[in-house]
């Protein structure tokens, strides 16, 4: 599976280098300054911010349904990534020349203190009726983003806020998506802590049993999952459902062991919204829909197949 997984990533990578209004080719790249000039500035940073947010949003979903031990929620539809849109929009309001770092430290502490609150919330929840955690989750962060479009509308930036709510690559460029090599690190050093991440899916009770520092772990998860989130919300915009699908696609192929799940989820969610951000440059050439609202089709539909579909993975 990672084998394919890798193979297929590359393909989609290559494939996305060429996609585009302007024509390039391989001969054109050898010979014509300005096709190489397209490739490093534009495309090239456009192929690698869509890897980079799949892969590290699929991870941040798949640790945040193990501390909250469901699986069917994620940080984008859960308040945290409604909580990153609404520190931009306060930075953007009370200090519109701050810096990008200003923006994302913001985005961070709110996207932080939004999923905290959402945890605090599913501890309350009754433990035999698992439905109601992504029932509360959705209510949670609708609440939260109907806060920030009040707050915008009152502010007439409505349009603004659009542009953070629904994520695009299309203004990605050399220079304007480097603070995604963080969201790389963030996401890559999960790992290390993905045995840590298994026991707290355990519940509370079996995880300081086992010897775990419950609190000491939880806090690490949810400051992964807010500075992964609040950085792809500032950088590219709001992309849901990449952390709700890709988690359960994985899980129900490969298991729950997080070690061995966690490199499969990165590439799997990278590659998957590669291949929607390919097709929303295809589906209406040479104008471009957004990947979030491709991904919500095709989340939509690997959604049904997950709820139908047999299990196959081997614990």
């Amino acid at each position: 599976m990672a084998l394919a997984l890798t193979c297929l990533l590359v393909i989609l990578s290559v494939a996305s280098l060429f996609v585009g209004v302007i024509d390039l080719s391989w001969a054109a790249l050898w010979s014509d300054p300005a096709a190489l000039e397209l490739l490093v500035v534009s495309r090239a940073p456009r192929t690698i911010a869509v890897v980079i947010s799949g892969g590290a949003l699929a991870v941040s979903g798949a640790i945040m349904q193990m501390l909250v031990r469901n699986r069917f929620v994620e940080p984008m539809t859960a308040g945290t990534g409604q909580g990153a849109a609404l520190g931009i929009l306060l930075v953007t309001l009370f200090a519109p020349g701050a810096s990008i770092l200003v923006k994302m430290v913001l985005a961070s502490l709110t996207a932080l203190a939004a999923g905290a609150g959402f945890l605090a919330i599913v501890q309350r929840l009754p433990p035999t009726q698992p439905l109601l955690v992504a029932l509360v989750g959705l209510i949670y962060g609708g609440i939260l983003g109907a806060a920030v479009t009040f707050i915008a509308y009152q502010a007439n930036l409505l349009q603004y806020v659009e542009i953070w709510m629904n994520g695009e690559f299309s203004g990605v460029l050399q220079g304007r998506y480097e603070l995604l090599w963080l969201v790389a690190l963030v996401a890559a050093l999960t790992y290390l802590a993905a045995d840590q991440f298994a026991i707290i899916g355990m519940g509370r009770t079996a995880s300081i049993n086992l010897g775990l520092n419950y609190g000491q772990t939880m806090v690490l998860g949810l400051l992964a999952i807010s500075i992964v989130t609040a950085l792809t919300v500032v950088t590219v915009g709001l992309i849901p459902f990449v952390g709700l699908v890709v988690p359960n696609i994985v899980a129900r192929l490969a298991g729950d062991n997080l070690r061995r799940s966690l490199p499969l989820t990165a590439m799997t969610g990278a590659g998957l919204v590669l291949l929607c951000d390919i097709l929303g440059r295809l589906i209406r050439y040479p104008y471009e829909i957004p990947v979030g609202t491709v991904f919500g089709v095709v989340g939509a539909l690997l959604f049904v197949w997950l709820l139908h579909g047999p299990s196959r993975h081997v614990s």
